[in-house]
């Protein structure tokens, strides 16, 4: 049986990709071809530790370059884009660079998204009341990856968030929001800490998942979908064990997440990112670990839902295929496979020992204000109010 995917298709623009070890040598020049002040993004640890972040600011001052950095710490929240905004401006900033994981290149993202505007950030937010459209006027933007998740390198969005009762997850976006430049240097993930590898690698897994789940995926996404799973498949548990320094290992999942980044950006995504927008806007759960303990019972509960519309639906097909390359078992039939694909996900959950939504103070009282609040177009199947429900209850 085949699987049948969209034939009419829209693409978005990519970045300049360069991709490989060492490529974070390129940066200075890259930085350099759009002007002489610079606004760094970085996190707050891992690049300081690795010594890389004072050789980086040491070669732009030798080469003339104005460096201003700006090291964030968590999810960018509207006030951080606009204190940010505000003080690339008093440094005439002409190009924005962000070193880091997916809420870092986030923050730079928004913040040449907003440099030329004199609104907040939060009147372009997707969503929020009185919402302006964005006309997509930004400076230069270049995203430097130092995790495998998000994909953010290549997409066209930026999350902003607002933690708390009434709080919000959701999007600054226009096609302009494209990287100008990706660098992905798997050298700069070979000191990730294995907690952060195994929660931004399944991030990266949901989305490679859910892409190619998606009704509006396409040809062009599901061949993307799939070759970043068959590497995920090779590398994610040596690269949260034995095999995390090996560059090769960070290569492949950098290659998964790179693929998730472009893959989601054109097909969207499902109910586990519908999620992380209304969980992760409720309580402050990291977002790659909000994926990695939603996402097995999400797909038993797609599968299931999917079922009742006929043993051989073309998105079950999906799911038995994406289990073939999760397992690296071929052939059996498509419950088969569909099955092997939860069991895969579930043992990835239980020796990975993904926290549970409690942890993070949710309560089962906070469901429905949940639910309401969940938007999922983009899932395999269409799911009511007690399939969510069923989900979250499994992994309180």
């Amino acid at each position: 049986m085949s699987i049948e995917t969209a034939t009419d298709f829209t693409l978005l623009p990519l970045p300049l990709i360069h991709f490989g070890p060492g490529r974070i040598s390129d940066l200075l020049s890259f930085c350099s071809s759009f002007g002489r002040n610079l606004l760094l993004v970085t996190g707050k640890h891992t690049l300081q530790r690795s010594g890389r972040l004072t050789a980086l600011l040491e070669e732009f001052g030798r080469n003339g370059i104005n460096c201003t950095h700006l090291p964030v710490d968590g999810e960018p929240s509207p006030e951080l884009v606009d204190r940010a905004v505000d003080l690339g401006r008093t440094k005439n900033v002409e190009v924005v660079a962000a070193i880091g994981g997916g809420s870092v290149m986030d923050a730079g993202k928004a913040i040449s998204a907003m440099l030329l505007h004199h609104h907040s950030v939060e009147r372009f937010i997707e969503g929020q009341e009185g919402c302006l459209p964005h006309d997509g006027r930004k400076v230069p933007f270049i995203a430097v990856p130092t995790t495998s998740g998000t994909g953010s390198e290549v997409t066209n969005n930026a999350v902003i968030s607002r933690v708390g009762p009434g709080g919000y997850k959701r999007s600054l976006r226009h096609p302009a929001f494209v990287p100008d430049i990706a660098i992905v240097d798997p050298e700069l993930m070979v000191t990730a800490p294995a907690g952060l590898t195994a929660a931004s690698g399944m991030d990266a897994c949901t989305q490679l998942l859910e892409a190619y789940l998606s009704p509006f995926a396409n040809p062009y996404t599901d061949a993307l979908a799939c070759s970043g799973l068959e590497r995920f498949s090779r590398s994610f548990m040596k690269a949260c064990g034995e095999g995390a320094a090996e560059v090769a290992v960070r290569a492949d999942m950098a290659y998964a997440a790179l693929m998730s980044g472009i893959a989601l950006a054109n097909a969207g995504l499902g109910i586990v990112h519908g999620f992380a927008s209304s969980v992760g806007g409720l309580v402050g759960i990291p977002h790659g670990t909000l994926c990695a303990t939603l996402l097995a019972e999400s797909t038993r509960e797609n599968i299931e839902q999917l079922r009742g519309h006929g043993a051989d639906h073309p998105a079950l097909i999906k799911f038995a295929k994406a289990g073939e390359i999760l397992t690296g078992l071929p052939g059996g039939n498509i419950r088969e496979g569909c099955d092997r694909l939860v069991g895969r996900l579930e043992e990835w959950q239980a020796k990975l020992e993904f926290p549970r939504l409690g942890a993070y103070g949710l309560r089962e009282q906070d469901f429905d204000d949940i639910i309401t609040a969940t938007r999922s177009k983009s899932n395999a199947v269409g799911l009511d109010s007690s399939s969510m429900r069923r989900i979250l209850t499994a992994r309180l």
